[in-house]
This record gives structure tokens, sequence and C-alpha cells, in this order.
């Protein structure tokens, strides 16, 4: 698309508006437009007639929200202080946009934009503006300060349901189910996201059942009956992961129903839908059902081969695993770092540690994915599980970070298997330093040392856990409805 703005006349404070409000979604126009409107000294506060007062005000916000659309947030806030410098004052069109796009970068980042603009807010006199109050909200629950989220929440006179919403997602974001769940019931409406922001929130604290719970309650409410209230994509999201992470009987068949659901009403099972499926069937040992569903999506995302690569690692078939990833990649998609845990752990299960290897040193020459200790974990496992454990304790060493349970875990399971007594007794003793309440550790050691017929060792062990307080717990076995 090729607009010739130089040509076009008049170049008026409103003509440019126009075009800039008609351009948004395209960065050369809107650039062309930003140079327009500098050159013309348009950005610069005007003490005219009432109806060019204004003016700047509107430009400025109509540029900061095409730099956000952009993905340009510096660009954006480089604006904002421009429009401060010149004297142009913000208004309450100014903040919403800008306050929310801050709540998405990092805690950091989000804290030292977040705090300033919430400052200027106060000065102004705009707090009042619920666009504004319910962006605080927002931003004040991705920093995790419940407190500040609340305040801003308790100064909106009548709050709505978008803001209601924030402040659910706000106490769910940060552990207070309680709270959220008497706003919920004080809510004199609620919709599809006032119902997702219970269920993710339980999920998000790992109260796995009662996400399932409640999303039984909203689909047996009146509201959802009616057509009211129908759940979308995100619902059933949450739930399956909900069902996904479940310990006990029954998530299986919960996913089963949803899954029902969702195919009864036809509704359109997206990307992140069926990833969702996929690791549930996957995690319950359903093959052939996350395949089926695997096939069965028109568009598939990354995610999506990742969880079926994975489903596949984790029981037993690897070889598929490792098929199914060269052909993800001759599909044009690009591995990322979930891709590589899995089709290294597909490695480590079936032994094959020089295309372990192989896919490690790919990762960064070939893909540019930066290992984490995830990954760096997958290859202590790789070499463990092939005994070759004094390479994988010289590849600790290598690693350009301290190791955490995370790689000294796998490790030390591999040193009970083939019985190397002095070594899983070191990295034993450096695990209990990290988690020294983690009743595994205390058991992992003394069978170690129970294998090697060492028995007093295997039994100062055991007293050392029951001095300590720490109790083993117990295992159980769990048939489901397949």
């Amino acid at each position: 698309m090729t607009v010739k703005l130089q040509h076009s006349y008049p170049q008026s404070p409103e003509f440019l508006l126009r075009k800039l409000q008609g351009l948004i979604k395209h960065p050369r126009q809107v650039k062309q437009v930003h140079s327009l409107l500098i050159t013309n000294g348009h950005l610069l506060p005007s003490s005219n007639a009432s109806n060019l007062k204004w003016m700047a005000t509107l430009l400025y916000n109509c540029l900061i929200r095409a730099y956000l659309n952009f993905e340009e947030p510096h660009k954006a806030l480089l604006i904002y202080t421009h429009m401060l410098t010149h004297q142009t004052p913000p208004n309450d069109l100014t903040f919403p946009s800008i306050i929310k796009k801050a709540a998405t970068c990092s805690p950091s980042i989000a804290f030292m934009i977040g705090t300033p603009l919430h400052t200027h807010v106060i000065k102004l006199g705009l707090l009042r503006d619920l666009f504004t109050q319910t962006s605080l909200v927002v931003l004040y629950a991705r920093l995790g300060n419940l407190s500040d989220a609340c305040r801003v929440f308790e100064e909106i006179a009548q709050p709505c349901v978008v803001s209601s919403n924030a402040m659910l997602d706000a106490l769910g974001k940060n552990g207070d189910m309680e709270s959220a769940l008497l706003l919920f019931d004080s809510m004199a409406e609620r919709d599809v996201v006032s119902w997702t922001s219970i269920i993710n929130g339980f999920g998000r604290n790992r109260r796995f059942g009662e996400a399932i719970q409640f999303f039984v309650k909203m689909m047996g409410h009146e509201d959802v009956r009616r057509c009211l209230v129908k759940p979308n994509e995100a619902t059933f999201v949450s739930v399956l992961f909900s069902c996904s992470n479940l310990d006990g009987v029954g998530a299986l068949h919960y996913g089963k129903h949803i899954h029902g659901y969702i195919i009864r009403n036809e509704v359109e099972l997206t990307v992140f839908m069926g990833t969702a499926l996929i690791a549930l069937y996957g995690k319950m040992g359903c093959l052939e059902n996350a395949m089926k569903t695997f096939d069965g999506m028109v568009v598939k995302g990354v995610c999506t081969w990742n969880a079926m690569i994975s489903s596949l690692a984790c029981n037993g078939r690897e070889k598929q695993a490792l098929d199914l990833f060269e052909k993800m990649k001759m599909q044009g998609l690009r591995p990322d770092e979930v891709t590589f845990i899995a089709v290294i752990t597909a490695c480590a299960r079936s032994k094959s540690v020089e295309l372990g290897l192989g896919f490690f040193q790919s990762m960064r020459c070939d893909f540019r994915v930066v290992p984490r200790m995830e990954h760096y974990g997958c290859v202590v496992d790789l070499l463990g599980r092939a005994g070759l454990l004094e390479e994988a304790a010289e590849f600790i060493k290598r690693m350009p970070f301290d190791p955490n349970a995370t790689v000294l875990g796998p490790l030390l399971g591999a040193c009970k298997v083939h019985g190397a007594i002095e070594l899983g007794n070191e990295v034993g003793r450096r695990l209990l330093e990290l988690q020294p309440h983690h009743c595994g550790r205390y058991v992992t050691l003394s069978n170690i040392y129970a294998g090697g017929e060492v028995w007093s060792h295997a039994a100062d062990w055991r007293k050392a856990m029951i001095e300590a307080g720490i109790s083993k717990i117990p295992a159980y076995s769990m048939i489901d409805a397949m």
C-alpha cells in the first residue's frame, strides 16, 4: 500500500489526523504522517480556536496507539515524553493503552514505566476515569502488587464487568482465591471472562479439582443454559490444563467430557485447545486419542507439535517422537526451547546418546536457542541413563551456571540405578543443601547404600530423615476410565 502523503493537500492537522486514524495499522504510512506532523509544527500545543485546543493531544494519542499496535512500545513512550516536553496536556484517552502495554513488559520495566504513569494520572486529575483505573489494576496485578491493585479497584465508584474481571485476574494471579470468589458472587453481571478468570485462578494456584468443579458449575448455570454465556477458547484451555495436572481419579473422565462437548457443539478446535487436549491424553497414556486429535487439527502451531512429540517420548514411542520432530522441521516450523526438551528426552529414554548430544549442540548453532537449566538436566539424564556417570559429572562442571535440582536429580537417580555409591553420596548431599525437606532425596540415598549392601549407611539416612521430621509420601496406584 503506497500513499503519496507528501502531495496530499491541505496538510491541516484535521486532515492528517484523519489520515493517521485510517492508516493506524500501516507502519510505513504512519511514519510518513508522523514526519509531516513534525515538519508542519502540528505536534505543538495550539492556543488558537477552541476546536484546535486539543488537536495536538488527539494527534499524540493516535501516534501512541499506532506505535503500540506496531509492538514498538519504546517509541510510544518516547512520543509520550515529547508530549509532556511540548506541554501538550494528556487526557483520559492517553493513558489506558500505554499502561496496558507497560503491564505486558517484564516486571522491572513495567514497574519503571507504570509507577510514573500512575503519578501523572493522579497529578492530572484523571484517576476517576474507568478505563485508566482498570488499566492500573491490570498493571499492579502483573507486578504482583495486590494491595495497590485493590486500592485502585476500591476507588472505582461503579465497577463494570471489565474492571471486575481485571480484579478477579489480579486476585487469582496473587493467590487470593477466597477474595476472588467473594467478588465473583457479588458481581451483578458476569461474562465468560468472569467464569474463566476463576477457573484459571484455581489452576494457577494448583487447585485443579476446584477449577474443574467450577467449570462444571459454570456449565450448569442458567446463563450458559440460556446461551447468554458460552465457554470460549481460554475457558477450555484453562480447564483442560487443570485436568492434565489433577492427581487422582477423574481427570481423564472430565477431559473426555470436555472434548465431547467441543465436538457436539461444533466448537472450532483452535491451536491452543488442540494442544491442551494432546497434552492431557499424552499424560494419561492415551496416545491413540492424542494422535487422533493431532491429525484432526487443520492448523498446528509449534506448541502442538511439541505436545505430541513429548507425549510420544514419555510413553515409550521414542522413535515415533524423533520421526515427528523431523517431519515438523520439514513442515518449515522452527523448533523452540520446549521442542528440544522433548526430543532430548526421547533420546535419553532410547539411550541414543550421540543423537541427543547432537540435538543439544544444534540448539544454539542451528536454531539459536539458548539452553536453559532444563536442557542441561535432559542431557545429564541422557548420559546417566546410558551409564556415563563420569561424563555427566564433567558435563555439569562445564555448565555456565550452578546446577539446581533439575540437573542434579537425574544424576542422583542414575547413581542409584548404576550403583555409584561415592558419586551418589556427593550429589545427594548437594541436593539436600538445595532441598533439605525433600523426602525423595533421603530415600534415594538410603537405597543407593542398600543396593551396595552398605546397610549401616542406608539406616543412617533413614534415621536422618526421621530426625528431620520428614515423612515419606505414600505411593498409590490409579486406574482411570480409558
